[in-house]
């Protein structure tokens, strides 16, 4: 009220509340615009003053050594493959378990769930050693269907979390509508449900695929040659043992940066949808 009734505040206000915008902004894309421009400059450019770099010529020359780089065309296809069958195997264990969880009621269901929320606490590091030996065990070392399944640790807890928070808000009239026609509880959950959970089944999907696409511990612990992209960019190797090829670096960073901003921007409206859903009850 006294802003309205004060034009000079008023406006003072919004001119802050820009330029605290813009400030966010700037700090969050800052490094991300610094790692385009060092990949378009030379390797001896980087040892500029930062104003002699901004304006140093344009190259090309660090995207076309990554993508005429073997080893890097052979992680790209690799980390699409882990993500992806992950992220499949996530969403169908997910779904299932979310269906059962947040529909059925059956003794313990509150202990399960405390149990899937403590398995998403711990860090890698603490699972690290278990994992190695099973993988060792199961001779699924350097397999990328080792990486698949040891995802599935930090997939599965987020998955099954959100979707069932998802699952309990669908009016249960369209369950009673379906099991009243004779469907049984699967055929009700794909041929129902699941057309209804598809906001939160893409958010959870995306943000679990982003998470296994950027995942290097596990793919540098249990590979030794068929590895994914980030140990693959963060052993690339210069002309000699001294030197560190930030260009080509920063260029294989931004090539695999650029597929998960597209993805946002396509199912942007999914996934506000899906992390809003539930947080209104009407």
């Amino acid at each position: 009220m006294l802003a309205k009734r004060n034009p000079t505040l008023f406006y003072l206000q919004r001119i802050g509340f820009y330029v605290l915008v813009i400030l966010i902004a700037f700090y969050l894309l800052f490094p991300f615009l610094w790692a385009v421009l060092t990949s378009f400059r030379r390797g001896g450019d980087l040892f500029l003053v930062p104003s002699k770099f901004i304006l140093a010529p344009s190259t090309i020359s660090n995207y076309v050594t990554v993508f005429n780089n073997p080893q890097f065309q052979h992680a790209f296809l690799l980390s699409l493959i882990v993500a992806a069958g992950s992220v499949a195997l996530s969403l169908l264990i997910g779904t299932l378990a979310a269906y059962a969880l947040g529909r059925f009621r059956f003794k313990g269901k509150s202990m399960i769930l405390y149990i899937i929320l403590a398995v998403s606490v711990f860090p890698q590091i603490a699972v690290l050693g278990g994992l190695y030996t099973v993988v060792q065990a199961s001779g699924t070392y350097n397999n990328p269907v080792a990486l698949i399944f040891s995802y599935l640790i930090f997939t599965i807890p987020f998955t099954v979390w959100v979707l069932t928070s998802f699952v309990r808000d669908i009016p249960g009239e369209l369950e009673e509508a379906s099991l009243v026609d004779g469907a049984t509880p699967l055929q009700t959950l794909f041929r129902v449900l699941f057309p209804v959970m598809m906001p939160a089944l893409v958010t959870t999907g995306l943000l679990a695929f982003i998470n296994c696409w950027n995942e290097y511990l596990f793919a540098l612990t249990f590979t030794s040659s068929n590895r994914t992209i980030p140990p693959v960019i963060a052993n690339f190797s210069g002309a000699s043992q001294f030197d560190q090829p930030w260009g080509p670096i920063m260029a294989a960073s931004i090539v695999v940066t650029v597929p998960l901003i597209a993805l946002v921007l396509i199912f942007q409206r999914n996934i506000v949808s899906g992390l809003t859903a539930g947080a209104v009850k009407g």
